[in-house]
């Protein structure tokens, strides 16, 4: 993922719709804090043109209905297909990679100031910043479910001065329903996984956490409770890549969405990012990109 990701939030959604309102208007609800979305191919060519990687920051669910797709998930690829529940959360870096001609999608987006029928800090578990994101294959009950939650919300949205309580409800029952599912799956995976694929697993989650403060596999290690040594073993023969070329890779994502997406100096960005001084900083990001955090901004 060497292109610098540009920011996707629902105004840039907004603006690349626009022209083409009158084909898509069917499959397709917009606002300043709602996106709802019955999406072909045709939708996501659309997106494609736009030039990913991607980075938003809202929540985004939905239900794969027809054909299959890869796309880069926060530094993975990932082949999806229908009969699969997708979450991707605020932070999310997302690059399709190919998607089949019969592919279709039905889903959501909002954003994270939407008047959610929750207390204050109180998210359903998978939502609560725990994971960046996920895909679940489920069966044909947990299926209907979440697409008749989707098939009402669609039907309210598009009535003259809908209800916000009934859609943020709705909104809600998807969000627990998903949290539901999330939860029965990650227990089924801890039972079953390799010894091997949890340590991986869990060291990825940790660097998509920790990688801009934390360079170094030692920290790591020291989190997991195992050893430099064994835990850079087992990332390598899991993943097929070093467990430091997966943290540079963390590490300079959310550096280039820094460069590309705000007007902090270089200097505040080597500090925020615990770097010693800007100097080691731009040459790390030169080794690793080809060029200094300057060029890449003018880039």
């Amino acid at each position: 993922m060497s292109r610098k990701p540009q920011l996707m939030n629902l105004l840039r959604l907004r603006d690349i719709f626009e022209p083409q309102m009158e084909e898509i208007r069917k499959q397709l609800f917009i606002n300043d804090q709602l996106v709802v979305l019955r999406s072909t191919s045709d939708i996501f060519k659309l997106m494609i043109r736009q030039d990913p990687p991607f980075i938003i920051d809202d929540h985004r669910m939905g239900i794969i209905l027809k054909g299959e797709a890869c796309i880069n998930f926060n530094l993975v690829d990932k082949q999806v297909k229908a009969g699969t529940l997708v979450y991707l959360g605020p932070g999310s870096i997302i690059s399709p990679v190919s998607i089949s001609p019969d592919f279709e999608i039905f889903g959501f987006a909002v954003t994270t100031d939407f008047p959610f029928p929750f207390a204050h800090g109180q998210l359903p578990q998978a939502f609560n910043g725990q994971v960046r994101d996920f895909q679940l294959p489920v069966n044909e009950t947990n299926l209907d479910i979440a697409q008749q939650i989707l098939n009402t919300l669609w039907h309210v949205v598009h009535q003259k001065d809908y209800s916000q309580q009934v859609v943020a409800s709705l909104i809600a029952a998807q969000m627990y329903h998903y949290d539901y599912v999330f939860r029965q799956y990650t227990q089924h995976q801890q039972n079953s996984q390799s010894r091997e694929q949890t340590i991986f697993d869990r060291f990825l989650y940790l660097v998509n956490r920790h990688a801009t403060h934390e360079h170094q596999i030692a920290f790591y290690a020291s989190h997991m409770c195992l050893t430099e040594r064994y835990l850079g073993t087992v990332i390598r023969q899991t993943s097929g890549t070093t467990a430091k070329e997966w943290i540079d890779r963390a590490l300079v994502t959310r550096i280039k969405a820094e460069l590309r997406h705000t007007d902090k100096t270089v200097a505040q960005i080597a500090d925020e990012m615990n770097f010693p001084n800007p100097a080691f900083f731009s040459k790390y990001f030169k080794r690793l990109t080809g060029m200094t955090p300057v060029e890449f901004r003018k880039g």
